[in-house]
Order: C-alpha cells, then sequence, then structure tokens
C-alpha cells in the first residue's frame, strides 16, 4: 500500500529533474557551442578544428574580442578593435592535456603582435592543484583547480591567478585571484545556455 504514493512522489519529481537536466549545458551538447555569461560581458564559445575553442566576447563597456584557446584554456590568439597579437608556443600543447590534479607543464611561447617587436620569450606554468565544483545558476560542474603562471624573460612574475576550468566544457569558469590571502577574490562566469543556431 506505501509503495503507491511512494512511487507517485517519485513521478512528479521526475519532469522537474529532468527539465532541470535539460537546461544544463553537458560534455555533448558543448560540442554544439554555448554562451557564458555575468554581468557586463556575454562570451560565445565554440569547439574549431584542432582543438580550438573559438570565444567571441561581448561587451557593454569596451569593443568586441574574439580569442582562440587551446581547448579552452591557453590563449593563442586574440583579436578586437585594440590590435591583434598571437601567442606562439614552442611546445605541443597536446602533451598537456587532458589534465589531472598533481599535473605540472611550463610552456615557452613568444607574443606576436602587428606593431610591436617581441624582445624576449615569456612562460607560462601550470600547475593543477586539486578538483572543485563551480555553480553556474542552476547548473553545477567538475572543475579543476589550474595554477596559471606567466613569466617575462627574466623571470619576472607578470600575471597569476588560479582558473577553474571544466574539463567537460572547455572553458574556464572563473578566475581567483590573491589565493590564500585577505584579498582573494574569483571573478567568474553566473549563466550558461546552449548556443542558439
Amino acid at each position: 500500500m506505501k509503495a503507491a504514493p511512494i512511487f507517485m512522489i517519485l513521478a512528479a519529481l521526475l519532469p522537474a529533474s529532468t527539465a532541470h537536466a535539460a537546461g544544463c549545458v553537458d560534455a555533448k551538447s558543448a560540442k554544439n557551442g554555448f554562451v557564458l555569461a555575468r554581468p557586463g560581458i556575454q562570451s560565445k564559445f565554440r569547439p574549431v578544428a584542432g582543438g580550438m575553442m573559438s570565444v567571441a566576447n561581448t561587451y557593454e563597456s569596451q569593443s568586441p574580442q574574439t580569442q582562440y584557446l587551446f581547448a579552452g584554456l591557453i590563449e593563442v590568439f586574440r583579436d578586437s578593435d585594440t590590435g591583434r597579437q598571437a601567442m606562439i608556443p614552442f611546445s605541443d600543447l597536446r602533451k598537456l592535456f587532458p589534465l589531472k590534479a598533481g599535473a605540472k607543464g611550463t610552456i615557452e611561447f613568444v607574443e606576436l603582435s602587428p606593431n610591436k617587436q617581441p624582445k624576449s620569450t615569456k612562460t607560462l606554468s601550470l600547475v593543477v592543484k586539486g578538483k572543485e565544483t563551480f555553480s553556474l545558476g542552476d547548473c553545477k560542474y567538475n572543475v579543476l583547480a589550474v595554477k596559471e603562471t606567466f613569466k617575462n624573460g627574466a623571470g619576472e612574475t607578470l600575471d597569476t591567478f588560479t582558473a577553474l576550468y571544466a574539463p567537460d566544457l572547455q572553458a574556464a569558469l572563473a578566475r581567483r585571484y590573491d589565493e590564500g590571502t585577505s584579498s582573494e577574490s574569483v571573478n567568474g562566469y553566473e549563466t550558461i545556455k546552449p548556443l542558439a543556431e
């Protein structure tokens, strides 16, 4: 007798959970593209040839920007009204992926832009510190905390942050700055939806 009411409750809950899951982009649907957004920026992600992710950024307060990111994490090209820049690596980026907790890698590269000659190479160091969960609205994603450190030819740190990278989406959903200090902050997307054709 008790089985019937429990079945009815489960049946009532099933459509709600199915609708929730259908609204979230997963590894399969990410191949068709998706849109990440937060106030002031909308980014359209489209997988393209060679393991690259094309990202079209639209901002409220500045000109649009197009990026190409290897595996959705390592920027190799950027174009906007303020200029173009290519980051040419001297090693095979494919050897770094798929990323796993504890993995480390260093990439030497040169930045090329039309109006500025490179004076030295730069390096990007990646350290996968662990796994976390990150929420975009009602959608939750397993992410890897990837510490990225950029240095110039003299070994001086130019930038450092931790990217919260979702391998299923091939996208960094947020960046954490000044990690472990009183100034720690997270700058991340807040919503995700499939890319409309």
